[in-house]
């Protein structure tokens, strides 16, 4: 194969031809234009790798069961806060957590997913895996076992907000003293830095809401809550077996 030929494909990839189109229009066999395509994205992803570039984004995913939380209607951006209200949410709402997952592709059918649990209403990062190496049928099939489980499974949503969703939440449950899960060291960096182009509201109607799982330390929970904001200044509910005890397992 030729300078000419491989600026040709090149040049065709580009224009979203796959690589049978390509071959067929070049009368190239299929199988020299798809190992070409791949020695080239090798050879990409090994320089952004070694200049510290992240590879380019491919999507990023939340359970959607949590959108109308975290980005709720404006018209509904001032709900009532009377103490009855109050006294019920606990009965109404499961565990408020958010399934992040942020998927980046280093190369020709090569996928990086990293996974944030989040407790956007106290903990932040509960639970983080990755980077985790797939090719497109292995992602599509782990996507499918992380999220159709749930209720509505996932919903598509941007960068910015995946990182309003995860850094934020970290920020958040910092100033309460919690730190996030260690395994979130090293898939942090796949979310890259936050620009602060969208944030969020955390708590439950400004407090802290501590739903108890069943790894946690409850006790040590509520005191480290009772040392940062004081006691009456956060809701709680603790020894709960609930409906979405899925999450725990998720990651």
């Amino acid at each position: 194969m030729d300078s000419e030929q491989t600026q040709e494909i090149l040049s065709l990839r580009e224009r979203k031809l796959t690589p049978k189109q390509i071959a067929r229009k070049m009368g190239l066999k299929v199988s020299d234009v798809t190992g070409f395509l791949k020695e080239q994205a090798e050879q990409v992803a090994i320089a952004r790798e070694e200049s510290g570039e992240l590879p380019p984004l491919v999507e990023c995913l939340v359970n959607t069961n949590c959108l109308h939380r975290l980005f709720p209607p404006e018209d509904e951006l001032n709900p009532a806060s009377d103490e009855d209200e109050d006294d019920e949410i606990h009965n109404k709402r499961g565990p408020g957590f958010a399934i992040v997952t942020v998927t980046r592709s280093p190369g020709f059918n090569r996928y990086i997913t990293c996974n944030y649990l989040v407790d956007y209403w106290c903990l932040g990062v509960k639970d983080a895996s990755g980077p985790r190496k797939y090719n497109r049928s292995e992602y599509e099939r782990i996507i499918n076992l992380y999220y159709d489980s749930l209720i509505g499974g996932s919903e598509r949503i941007s960068l910015t907000e995946a990182q309003a969703i995860v850094w934020g939440a970290v920020e958040y449950a910092e100033k309460l003293g919690f730190k996030p899960h260690a395994d979130f060291e090293k898939a942090k960096k796949y979310l890259g830095e936050w620009d602060r182009e969208v944030e969020i509201e955390f708590g439950d109607n400004g407090k802290p809401l501590y739903h108890s799982g069943p790894y946690d330390n409850p006790t040590s929970i509520i005191n480290t809550l009772n040392k940062s904001v004081g006691e009456g200044n956060y809701h709680y509910i603790v020894g709960l077996n609930p409906d979405n005890e899925e999450f725990s397992d998720f990651i």
